[in-house]
């Protein structure tokens, strides 16, 4: 059965605070909730933070007070259910086992997304990146492993697997070539911009936390490791913020913004194995509902086109976590050694890149290098999670 939003009535926005007992959310257990409850989670976190910040811009260029406080009024509800959200983690987890999460949501999420997306230029742009978040993945895994004596299977399970990617020293790249094509607000089917709003959000958080994390470390290692995958993020929320289209009114990106958190909500509640963290999907979706209503209804005012001409009829079909082994697999044995130049992608190195490379690495081997190096020397061999056998190439360098 369909689900259009703009059809379907949400919680009166006047009833949508909650008290400190409701925010009071019960964390999940982190040795038996499934990982992908996890990933949801964290994503979500993502999206609700996006959604405040953007409020905030939208409002720091709006001079109607009256629109001001409205947008205040919902910000604050996007706020109270961030915390929500994000309260949801359990506190025993440490940092990198969080971290280890994150790079879960980035390699499974982003994957998925590539596989379901309809248009070629923007289904590259996320198989360059998640190839990068893969090998992030295999470094924190390392790292962990070192450092807290674990191993990630403990996190991951056996849905995703943990083994090199695009080595994360070729990650570094110069800035002027980390900016991609904008898809056409006019011609780009209504999922593709949900897409880039989603993998944009996730990207922007996951930056956001290794910004704020990294320094609380005290081995050298683990502070060096943070600070190189931090700037990679940094490039990775310039890459796919770049796809949106730069020309949507404030007013429709306000409209895909909602129209986004209902689908991402409405696709959760569809999948959720926990029934307590469901419940929450399901209020949030709720709430979200009001919020679409308000802003289709600013969207009409000051656009003045129907919301329905820019949004989707109905809500595709679910974002859903599950394994992408076999895809990831074929993308590294296929697309292992590209890097970008301009807005497209090359497989040997251009002039900038290596420039780029050099001024980075400063003639020492980098954090991500390290890692492996010392983890090798003190617990006799690399950390991987293979789960199909042998890994499709062995250590990948890109042509020069």
């Amino acid at each position: 059965m369909t689900f259009d939003p703009l059809q379907e009535r949400g919680i009166p926005l006047d009833r949508q605070v909650r008290n400190w007992r409701e925010l009071n959310v019960t964390p999940i257990d982190p040795d038996h909730a499934d990982p992908y409850t996890r990933c949801r989670i964290i994503t979500m976190n993502g999206i609700e933070t996006e959604a405040v910040l953007f409020s905030h811009h939208l409002a720091r260029h709006c001079q109607d007070l009256d629109l001001k406080r409205q947008l205040a009024r919902v910000r604050y509800i996007e706020a109270q259910q961030q915390k929500a959200v994000n309260w949801l983690l359990p506190g025993v987890s440490s940092v990198l086992e969080t971290t280890i999460a994150y790079e879960q949501v980035a390699v499974d999420l982003t994957a998925w997304v590539a596989r379901m997306e309809p248009d070629p230029y923007l289904k590259k742009a996320y198989e360059f990146g998640v190839l990068e978040d893969f090998d992030h993945l295999y470094r924190y895994a390392n790292l962990y492993e070192m450092i807290e004596h674990r191993k990630a299977e403990k996190i991951v399970d056996q849905l995703t697997e943990v083994m090199p990617g695009r080595p994360t020293y070729l990650h570094h790249r110069d800035p002027f070539d980390n900016v991609r094509e904008p898809y056409d607000r006019g011609g780009t089917e209504p999922i593709s911009k949900l897409h880039a709003l989603t993998i944009m959000s996730a990207e922007q958080q996951t930056m956001n936390f290794y910004m704020n994390v990294g320094p609380t470390y005290m081995e050298p290692i683990a502070r060096q490791l943070y600070q190189e995958i931090g700037l990679i993020e940094e490039e990775h929320v310039t890459h796919y913020e770049s796809l949106v289209d730069p020309g949507e009114s404030w007013w429709e990106m306000l409209l895909n913004h909602e129209y986004n958190e209902c689908y991402l909500y409405h696709s959760f509640m569809e999948t959720e194995s926990d029934p307590k963290v469901k419940a929450v999907w399901e209020l949030h979706l709720n709430m979200e509902l009001e919020h679409l209503r308000l802003a289709a209804e600013l969207f009409k005012r000051h656009d003045g086109r129907d919301p329905d001409q820019v949004l989707a009829p109905a809500l595709p079909p679910p974002v859903t976590f599950e394994p992408n082994k076999g895809y990831l697999r074929e993308l590294i044995a296929t697309q292992i050694d590209y890097t970008t130049l301009g807005t497209g992608y090359v497989q040997e190195a251009h002039e900038r890149f290596e420039k780029m490379q050099e001024a980075v690495m400063g003639g020492e081997k980098a954090p991500s290098e390290r890692v492996i190096e010392d983890n090798r020397a003190r617990s006799g061999q690399e950390y991987r999670l293979e789960t199909e056998g042998r890994h499709p190439v062995g250590s990948l360098q890109m042509s020069r």
